[in-house]
């Protein structure tokens, strides 16, 4: 059982020789503790810790690259989990010495954890036919799930759950490892030490994070995670879909994942209530439906957290856009242009709108709605609001519109709506029209005049009977800008259009094209490569940008039209 003597020292998990004889008192004594304090979902997963820890990312980020120089994969591949955290830890300590850091006992454990997982996800993506490649054959996979089915009832019954998880990682892993050994003995049960070390990993997911996708969670290059039932688990990395060898065990394990998911934020998924929009504590977003409305079994859709804030200099280095496209974004979230964010499912609407708000000043007042929060403002005076779901007698619904009315009252200076669904658009054009200038917010359409057209069908959802030349006004009165951004077939994201609303011609709200991406073929790599050209017109905010000691700034950026970007 797990436990501590006075001294701190640790009882070892395997019994030690000579044997303590089996009696119905000591029997007792190696059954878990029962109760809610029992339950492993308890603690915060070290992912979700380092997401909201400033000195435990910057402790993280520093000992990665040292830990890669030290330490080569065929190594890492080599080690026990519990040796290989034991070096982690070493190098944690090593580095708030020498660097200052401070941290708590159960940050230095969130690191170390951190550290492991992605120190073995690297390695296994070098060793050729130790899981790097998706295609392999999941055989090692089947032993491992066939040995976790084995071993994880037996180790449920011989240690303290909640005892478990107040150990140190390197700690924990090494303990648990003692006693997998054991149970593997006593059932004549053959791993090799890398088997071994894939069962410990698996059973601490289960216990301290979300089992099988935990893996995925850790892996930085995957941007998405997309689970239809328990036997297909597709991720999204550099803008393609590939099909993973990670599955459940069966649908129960998946169920218990989702119920765990959505517990953290307070809310429930069963057939009473099917269809749950939550986020991971790191920020990251995820949509689960269950049976019956997901006829094969239960579907997670998880959009994970960037751990590094994207800016829009970041955006210029990967050709997401051209510098001049960046300078002008930067002058108008400057200026306090209201902007509307157009694109389509994916295509990064939430990223760009993240890295635009980097240009507001740090002495405003901003108040962000969102249905699921994930929007990571640097600003100090920033108020989150997210909405919140009726109850089982369908009372309590919190909408946007709701908290968009009740922001009005904040006193913000700006207010950003994570995404214009339906009759909030019509209180954000308000909110626009009143003061409330560098308001941003996103909205799902394929270009910017489709978007000008969704926003005002949006504002006809609200059941407010106005003329549509009255609508259109307020819209043209209210938007300066749109900026448009898809994900094109080659898997990059791209600013396709930045456009501006000028006014109104008749009934007709009339816009300007200040940038266009041009395509113009492909490369033998299947990139796509064309020109981020300007259109040579005068900004119409151009006076605004004067007033604010920017227009000469941006008269130039619109003069260069950058032909020489994405060439191949």
């Amino acid at each position: 059982m797990f436990g501590r003597r006075q001294t701190g020292n640790v009882v070892p998990l395997a019994p030690q020789p000579p044997a303590e004889p089996e009696t119905s008192e000591n029997s007792e004594r190696r059954k878990p503790e029962s109760g809610p304090a029992a339950k492993p979902a308890a603690r915060i997963p070290a992912a979700e810790a380092l997401a909201e820890n400033q000195t435990l990312q910057a402790v993280v980020e520093r000992c990665l690259p040292q830990l890669r120089e030290k330490l080569e994969p065929t190594e890492i591949i080599k080690m026990t989990r519990s040796q290989l955290a034991q070096k982690v830890g070493h190098e944690v300590e090593k580095l708030c010495a020498e660097g200052g850091y401070v941290l708590e006992d159960d940050e230095s454990r969130s690191a170390v954890t951190v550290l492991v997982q992605k120190l073995l996800a690297e390695a296994k993506r070098h060793i050729p036919g130790d899981g790097g490649n998706q295609s392999a054959p999941n055989s090692e996979q089947q032993i491992i799930e066939t040995a976790k089915l084995l071993v994880q009832p037996i180790l449920l019954e011989r240690i303290d759950v909640t005892k478990a998880l107040q150990l140190p990682p390197e700690e924990l892993a090494r303990q648990i490892g003692d006693i997998v050994a054991e149970i593997l003995g006593e059932e004549k049960h053959q791993l090799n030490k890398a088997e071994q070390r894939d069962l410990v990993t698996a059973l601490l997911n289960d216990m301290l994070g979300l089992g099988p996708l935990e893996v995925l969670i850790q892996d930085d290059s995957v941007t998405d995670i997309m689970v239809n039932g328990s036997k297909q688990v597709y991720v999204e990395r550099r803008g393609k879909l590939e099909l993973t060898d990670v599955t459940f065990r069966d649908e129960a394990h998946l169920m218990n994942i989702c119920t765990r998911i959505v517990t953290r934020v307070g809310r429930r998924i069963d057939e009473t209530t099917p269809l749950v929009d939550a986020r991971l504590q790191d920020g990251s977003r995820v949509n689960i439906i269950i049976p019956p409305l997901a006829l094969d079994g239960a579907s997670i859709s998880i959009r994970k957290f960037a751990k590094q804030k994207i800016t829009l200099d970041m955006m210029e280095k990967t050709e997401n856009l051209s510098p001049q496209m960046a300078t002008v974004l930067k002058i108008a979230g400057r200026c306090k242009l209201n902007i509307l964010i157009s694109g389509g499912t994916g295509s990064g609407k939430t990223t760009l709108l993240n890295a635009m708000s980097q240009m507001i000043d740090v002495g405003e007042r901003i108040v962000t709605i969102e249905d699921a929060a994930e929007l990571q403002l640097q600003q100090p005076h920033v108020v989150r609001l997210e909405t919140r779901p009726p109850n089982l007698e369908g009372q309590g619904e919190i909408t946007q519109r709701e908290l968009v009315k009740n922001a009005l009252r904040m006193r913000p200076d700006r207010v950003i709506l994570g995404e214009i669904r339906a009759g909030e658009a019509l209180d954000m054009l308000q909110a626009m029209n009143t003061g409330h200038d560098g308001s941003m917010c996103t909205l799902h359409a394929n270009r910017p005049r489709e978007a000008l057209t969704r926003l005002e069908n949006m504002v006809a959802m609200t059941g407010v009977k106005l003329p549509n030349e009255a609508v259109r006004s307020q819209i043209a009165g209210a938007v300066q800008m749109i900026v448009q951004i898809a994900r094109m077939r080659d898997g990059i994201r791209r600013i396709t259009h930045i456009t501006e609303v000028v006014g109104m011609e008749g009934e007709v709200i009339t816009t300007q094209d200040l940038f266009k991406f041009e395509f113009k073929g492909e490369d033998e790599d299947g990139r796509l490569f064309g020109t981020f050209a300007s259109s040579g017109l005068r900004p119409n905010f151009s006076s605004r940008a004067e007033y604010f000691g920017l227009d000469r700034a941006l008269m130039e950026s619109v003069a260069d039209d950058g032909t020489e970007r994405e060439r191949p």
